[in-house]
């Protein structure tokens, strides 16, 4: 492992995972070495995972003064790893205990910060109380586990003090989200990794003086990402959102199914969530309970595009076009639940895609915007155009399947070997709404009052272009175009595609 040198000289050891920008991952515990972080369920893919061992664990030193153990004291081992690195700013992610660390960091150094990530974050530094009721009433979202009543006991003993490595044992389950094999084994290895000894000095009296570090944290213009687990109890959800409102620009997530190690519990779900978060070209919303990844281009005071993308794609579908509108417009191009950085809740119907673009629009203040939605995105807006007269204001639906069942019908799709960029179960359950699609959506065809511009891909296209010359014909105010080049109208045919958004009123 490389190591560098602290401030006292003490050779402090870290690993690094993966390629890319440097992300600064402190270990939690408190002083557990690094190892228990693996590659954060996948993150490493994405980011080049910078993951220190706190002095006295796995290969860093042991110092010669175990005052340096205090939490206020580890915060000159940070800014020394950060002049290591070379890094003038950096991305740092703190876990449980060590985001005692960051905060303290992120109060002495506010401008050393490009972003701050906090996950199951510890609160001691700024003063907000994880209680003991906190721990019960938690425990209680576990109780139809087959490990429940074991554990439930042994916490009453952990909450009183008596924390042997037994008691620990026995009530580990309650951090996990899933308590399986894979739990299990991390669980087991936290004694070894642990240095019990110097954590003593982490918390030692003095260490924290909440008034003080909360009002430089007012400083922090760094954006702040707080990732709360559903059954945490250290820190329940509802300490954690605390958390948010010190930071001038946090934003606030909590990990279905979670605990205290959202990264084993739900891979998936935690890389998708801090990557979008670290991302500079994307931004998150929570539209109807689901968070919505997505990108944004022109002026702000610019007329509002909003882009919809197709099944199995996700908003990068419309780089070319929305680079090329936002000379004119504020275009928007989000991530339908399921694909892409957005979250995978693992229900899906066009239903609930109509549903994502209504929460999207009136999460970011959009009524009256112009929508152009491809394929499955295509389905979605005229569905949400009928149900919400007015909400949209121009419509244009590219290549949008016809309100009629299919024939022959789809049978059933096999998932694809690999990692996916979206979640396999949006197909199956749209292909059983292709085959048999709710006839209200072509009777209320002609209750859409926006303006519409339907787009066929001409003859080499999958879908039967006269249903799209019927779909148009139904609106009240709807034209057809066909431009020759099959599904992906958007993509094989930019030019012509917005050569026909002009003529439609896009500038």
């Amino acid at each position: 492992m490389p190591i560098f040198h602290a401030y006292d000289g003490t050779e402090l050891a870290y690993r690094l995972l993966g390629k890319g920008t440097p992300l600064i991952c402190l270990p939690g515990g408190p002083m557990r070495a690094g190892a228990y972080l693996g590659d954060l369920g996948g993150l490493s893919a994405r980011r080049r995972l910078v993951v220190p061992d706190p002095r006295g664990t796995g290969d860093s030193a042991v110092p010669d003064d175990p005052s340096t153990y205090r939490c206020d004291r580890l915060v000159d081992d940070v800014e020394a790893l950060r002049e290591h690195l070379g890094e003038e700013r950096i991305d740092l992610l703190a876990h449980s205990a060590s985001a005692n660390l960051a905060a303290l960091y992120a109060a002495r150094h506010p401008e050393r910060l490009r972003t701050l990530t906090l996950v199951a974050p510890g609160t001691r530094a700024v003063g907000i109380e994880v209680t003991d009721q906190d721990w019960r009433e938690a425990s209680e979202l576990r109780r139809d586990e087959p490990w429940y009543a074991d554990a439930r006991a042994a916490l009453d003993d952990f909450l009183a003090g008596r924390a042997s490595d037994q008691v620990r044992a026995v009530v580990a389950p309650f951090a996990y989200g899933r308590w399986d094999e894979a739990a299990r084994t991390h669980a087991e290895a936290a004694p070894a990794q642990t240095n019990s000894s110097a954590a003593p000095f982490y918390y030692q009296s003095g260490v924290f003086d909440p008034a003080t570090t909360n009002a430089a944290l007012t400083a922090v213009t760094a954006p702040v990402l707080v990732l709360a687990g559903e059954y945490d109890a250290g820190p329940t959800p509802d300490r954690a959102a605390e958390l948010v409102a010190l930071f001038p620009n946090a934003e606030f997530v909590v990990q279905r199914g979670a605990a205290h190690f959202p990264w084993l519990d739900d891979p998936g779900a935690f890389v998708r969530t801090v990557e979008a978060f670290l991302d500079p070209e994307l931004l998150s919303v929570h539209a109807g309970g689901t968070r919505l990844a997505h990108r944004v281009w022109g002026d702000p005071s610019a007329p509002p595009v909003v882009l919809a993308h197709g099944r199995c794609d996700d908003s990068r579908t419309w780089t070319t076009i929305a680079e090329r509108l936002a000379a004119e417009h504020r275009v928007y191009a989000f991530d339908f639940r399921g694909h892409g950085l957005s979250d995978w809740p693992g229900r899906y119907s066009l239903e609930l895609f109509r549903d994502d673009l209504h929460a999207f629009l009136e999460a970011r203040n959009l009524a009256g915007a112009t929508v152009i939605g491809h394929s499955m995105g295509a389905a979605a807006a005229y569905l949400l155009a009928e149900r919400e007269p007015g909400l949209i204001g121009r419509l244009v639906l590219e290549e949008v399947p016809p309100p009629f069942p299919l024939d022959p019908p789809r049978g059933v799709a096999e998932r694809p070997d690999g990692e996916l960029d979206f979640d396999w179960p949006v197909v199956p359950s749209t292909d059983a709404q292709l085959n048999e699609p709710d006839p209200a959506g072509r009777e209320r065809l002609g209750e859409i009052v926006a303006p519409t511009l339907v787009v066929g891909g001409g003859p080499t296209s999958r879908i039967a272009q006269e249903r799209l010359v019927w779909m148009a014909g139904r609106i009240p105010d709807g034209r057809f175009v066909s431009i020759d080049a099959g599904h992906l109208v958007h993509t094989e045919r930019p030019d012509e595609f917005l050569a026909e958004l002009r003529k439609f009123g896009l500038s």
